[in-house]
């Protein structure tokens, strides 16, 4: 299906208003071409010396002056119809498109640049919306202005039509050698806006960062140097759009031309028929016109083209896979928390697996602690569990229930999770707090404020737990976000929980009390704490000592001590004296 059809595929649902707008354009179309015809009639009542027909012609200009007050009334009327068209249907597709990025796998989303997502839900909807506009301003209008100019230039003279006729298509013909040659750069110009969004984004975000690292002088350079090839790229673009326009005036000149000279001469002789001077006027109005929609057309080529360039760029996103159906699989209301790795591998690459042969069995109220180096698949079996991935091979059951066999949102619906990157929305504190658990009291989540050592500084706030956060909770430091996730985490009350270095942004004290809070809220739970610092986890159950994707020991604290082997080799580095 080609672009054009996926778009007004989107316009179907407002059937109503493209028949009310085609109606109201057939209307002001149809009054419009009878205006030649009493201009032509007015010119023929003065043609001979001193005998002009004034009565004839005031009759003829009030008719005028009625017809173009209809004509105008239903030309706004066809024009407001158009707008909310293509109002509803921008809108329509920028729900669809925010809706598909929750359904597709979460691999993808990480695949793309942000800044380039939202670019095509914001800039890119916004030009087809502005592309379709002006596509069925020109379709309905043109369409009927094309058929109701021919049928009138038929009825003065079948033969002078035919040459409109046979001449017009020349101009056709140039537009669309032009599009075609220009629809490669507009797709391009497309996609370096998308790019240059999403470093725009990512600057912005980052500008702590940014000025910290003196970066301000090499991310200037590096704008500039995206925007030179927008800029160039958007030139040539634009030129060739731009050529279309005059390119079929100038076919459509020597058509009018022609068409005056060939009128003329029925004018003055019986070849090809008789032909008034009214009449030849009234023609020339009406070749005139018919030519007109066809400029029109390649007059907003360049518009078109964005359009069309935009349309690929949201279908892509819109056509993509989603997360397989799991409608169909099981819902359980409640789970103990026992949990199993069976032989479980997994790769982002293929090529490249990160996690290689992964077993473990977990009891229901464990405190399962995972450390080791960077990149050793740590949140990577975080992921895994949470089925944010799927695994290459291999099962994870909870319950004895393969996770495969259990609906995402139901499996995700039994952990809390707190992440190293705090994530909080511009909404107020209570609202962010409440984000797991919508039927939390008020009640429920000051005490769960208060578990997380998050309620004195909320009180200080200006509105208290109403205060709005901004963007990213910059209002806010790292360590009072990390506390409002943790507190989020505890009012939803799970049966399983996964911290992943949920105390690295708070200060020690408040680390030992928030420790304390979890020992309370861990207890009887499943709960797995990615960790870094190990003083965080010595008294897990068992700790899993990861390398290269394998777990290489696993044990108590003590246990692994007396192993003396890597783990014991992370455990000194962190507390051996140093001096």
């Amino acid at each position: 299906m080609s672009i054009v059809k996926k778009i007004l595929h989107y316009t179907r649902a407002h059937s109503i208003y493209i028949l009310l707008s085609l109606i109201c354009s057939a209307i002001s179309v149809g009054f419009t071409l009878y205006i030649p015809v009493l201009i032509g009639n007015a010119i023929d009542y003065m043609v001979k010396k001193g005998a002009v027909d004034f009565v004839g012609i005031s009759g003829i200009l009030v008719q005028i002056g009625i017809f173009i007050i209809v004509a105008v009334v239903f030309q706004w009327l066809a024009g407001n119809f158009t707008n909310i068209i293509c109002a509803r249907t921008v809108r329509d597709m920028r729900q669809d498109v925010f809706k598909k990025f929750n359904r597709v796998p979460l691999s993808d989303i990480d695949s793309m640049a942000h800044g380039d997502l939202i670019s095509r839900i914001t800039n890119d909807v916004e030009a087809v919306g502005d592309g379709l506009s002006q596509v069925i301003t020109q379709l309905f209008s043109g369409i009927v202005t094309i058929v109701g100019t021919l049928v009138f230039m038929v009825s003065i003279n079948l033969w002078i039509a035919l040459v409109v006729v046979i001449l017009t298509p020349l101009s056709v013909l140039v537009a669309g050698i032009i599009g075609k040659l220009c629809a490669k750069s507009f797709r391009e110009q497309q996609e370096l806006q998308g790019e240059i969004s999403s470093y725009v984004e990512e600057i912005v975000g980052n500008q702590k960062v940014v000025k910290a690292f003196a970066y301000e002088k090499r991310s200037q350079e590096e704008f500039n140097e995206k925007n030179k090839r927008l800029f160039k790229v958007g030139l040539k673009a634009q030129f060739a759009g731009a050529l279309a326009n005059p390119s079929t005036r100038f076919v459509n000149n020597i058509v009018y031309a022609v068409t005056g000279i060939v009128g003329a001469i029925s004018v003055v002789s019986t070849f090809m028929g008789t032909l008034t001077i009214g009449g030849l006027s009234c023609f020339l109005t009406y070749a005139n016109q018919y030519t007109k929609p066809f400029n029109e057309v390649t007059g907003v080529l360049t518009q078109i083209q964005t359009a069309l360039a935009a349309g690929d760029r949201v279908f892509r996103v819109l056509e993509s896979e989603n997360e397989p159906d799991d409608s169909d699989k099981s819902s359980p209301e409640s789970i103990k928390g026992d949990i199993e790795f069976k032989h479980i591998a997994f790769g982002y690459n293929p090529e490249k697996p990160i996690i290689k042969d992964f077993s473990l069995s977990v009891k229901n109220g464990q405190q399962i602690a995972i450390v080791g180096p960077t990149g050793c698949g740590k949140t990577t079996l975080i992921n895994l569990i949470m089925r944010f991935y799927e695994v290459d091979s291999g099962e994870i059951l909870i319950d004895g229930i393969n996770t495969r066999d259990i609906k995402r949102d139901n499996l995700r619906g039994f952990f809390g999770m707190v992440l190293q990157d705090s994530w909080l929305f511009s909404g107020t504190i209570m609202e962010n707090l409440r984000y797991g658990n919508p039927s939390a009291s008020d009640e429920e989540i000051i005490e769960a404020a208060k578990l997380s050592y998050a309620h004195s500084f909320i009180r200080k706030m200006p509105d208290g737990y109403n205060t709005k956060l901004s963007e990213g909770a910059s209002n806010l430091s790292a360590g009072q976000k990390q506390l409002l996730c943790i507190a989020r985490a505890m009012v939803l009350n799970p049966p399983m929980l996964i911290l992943d270095e949920a105390t690295s942004s708070i200060d020690t004290l408040t680390e030992i009390r928030v420790q304390k809070a979890f020992k309370k809220l861990m207890k009887g739970r499943t709960s797995f704490v990615v960790a870094h610092r190990l003083s965080t986890v010595k008294e897990s159950d068992v700790i899993l000592v990861m390398k290269d994707g394998d777990i290489i020991e696993q044990g108590t604290h003590n246990e692994l001590l007396k192993l003396k082997g890597f783990y014991e080799e992370l455990y000194n580095s962190q507390f051996s004296d140093m001096g």
